[in-house]
């Protein structure tokens, strides 16, 4: 069985290949799902692991629906992670609709060349499960990273072992929820390959700052958070 890390930052990807993990998924921002890392990141991996590095190439967070210019960053990011050598790309796109963005989609598996592609969580806002499932198949993708559509992969064994029964080229990677307690039951139930973090927190200060950096208000899958050019203009013009 092929056990995966999601790797959020350097000492995350070197704790997981020392550990013993067979590769790692390079993100950042696991709170938001994970976004693409920087390139200093990628690329400090890619020189110091020996195990196979996908990567995550998600511009932002919130939905899987993007335009056209996101969809060319995408792009631009897994010519750079070629360029960088890893091993595999971690991505996909879709309609607002909850239905697959079969053309996008088919452009980054394209952009991605012979690299390993994994089609992403994304799939389980899916609306027709099996039906993406072997649209995938025939877009070449290569893994489809599931929690079986729901939070815990656990407990969606049953939809997590019809779509592996069904799938003739992907593989189902279960992931969600997954950790050293019940790993066991998907090698158990047939599968080939597993995702988690592993993560554990780790006291950096001695005090908890007065003044948080993180804002639960941001964390939103059906809103995004974007720059208003009028609420600039306002202020620019306010004190100009």
């Amino acid at each position: 069985m092929i056990i995966e890390v999601c790797a959020n930052s350097y000492q995350s990807a070197i704790n997981a290949e020392n550990a013993g993990a067979d590769r790692i998924e390079l993100c950042a921002e696991l709170a938001v799902g994970g976004i693409t890392p920087s390139y200093g990141l990628i690329k400090q991996v890619t020189e110091k692991l020996r195990i196979p590095i996908h990567v995550l190439i998600r511009p932002r967070s919130g939905d899987f629906t993007y335009s056209r210019d996101e969809i060319q960053i995408m792009k631009a990011n897994i010519a750079l992670c070629t360029d960088l050598g890893v091993s595999g790309i971690v991505s996909g796109v879709l309609h607002s609709d909850g239905t697959l963005d079969r053309k996008r989609t088919r452009e980054l598996v394209i952009e991605a060349g012979d690299l390993h592609f994994t089609f992403h969580r994304a799939f389980d806002w899916v609306t027709d499960p099996v039906q993406t499932l072997m649209e995938l198949e025939d877009l070449g993708v290569d893994c489809i990273l599931t929690s079986g559509g729901e939070q815990s992969a656990e407990k969606a064994i049953n939809n997590l072992t019809i779509w592996k029964n069904k799938a003739e080229k992907c593989v189902i990677m279960p992931g969600g929820g997954i950790r050293e307690h019940n790993a066991i039951f998907f090698k158990n139930n047939g599968f080939e390959a597993i995702h988690l973090s592993g993560i554990k927190f780790s006291k950096t200060l001695d005090k908890k700052p007065d003044i948080s950096m993180n804002n639960p208000s941001y964390l939103r899958d059906d809103e995004m958070a974007i720059t208003d050019p009028e609420i600039i203009r306002a202020l620019i013009q306010s004190v100009k």
